[in-house]
């Protein structure tokens, strides 16, 4: 079973590192209107120019009319820029600037943490200052655990108080 998902992980993985970088996104974005333009030239016999712009147009599914596939070959290449303009590329540019849109209002930023790290070290000074005074033995403290890894531009997630 393992096997049979492997190309669907695959392409998972694909979509989320073309998810990830606007500079894929638009490479891709370019890159598929210029090889649809190039294909387009060829087999319809049509100028770079003409071809270009038929691929935008196309993609960007305003369709004109100005320029259209007379060929089958023409037109199964539109359907598939169609189709992967669509249904791909487009939620994927606007999933990406989404994301960065949303902005997550309880995270803590580094300066909270550093001031509540700072709390906590002067209540810990301060009970052991009266643990002292009044002859009571404190637990040892334990020793820190190491921070698990996040991924790079990732905050750590809390609540505020206050």
């Amino acid at each position: 079973m393992d096997v049979l998902l492997l190309p669907f992980r695959w392409v998972y993985r694909g979509l989320v590192w073309f998810a990830n970088s606007p500079r894929t996104l638009i490479a891709s974005y370019l890159l598929m209107i210029v090889v649809a333009g190039v294909i387009y030239s060829q087999v319809e016999h049509k100028s770079a120019a003409d071809s270009v712009w038929w691929a935008v147009v196309t993609a960007s599914t305003v369709g004109y009319g100005d320029i259209s596939p007379t060929t089958g070959a023409g037109r199964a290449l539109a359907a598939l820029l169609i189709s992967t303009m669509v249904l791909l590329v487009i939620p994927l540019i606007t999933a990406h600037f989404a994301s960065q849109l949303i902005v997550d209002d309880d995270a803590f930023e580094h300066a909270e943490q550093e001031e509540l790290k700072a709390d906590v070290r002067r209540m810990r000074a301060l009970l052991e200052e009266l643990a002292t005074r009044h002859g009571i033995v404190l637990p040892a403290e334990p020793a820190p655990s190491p921070a698990p890894p996040q991924a790079a531009g990732r905050r750590g997630r809390g609540r505020r108080f206050g």
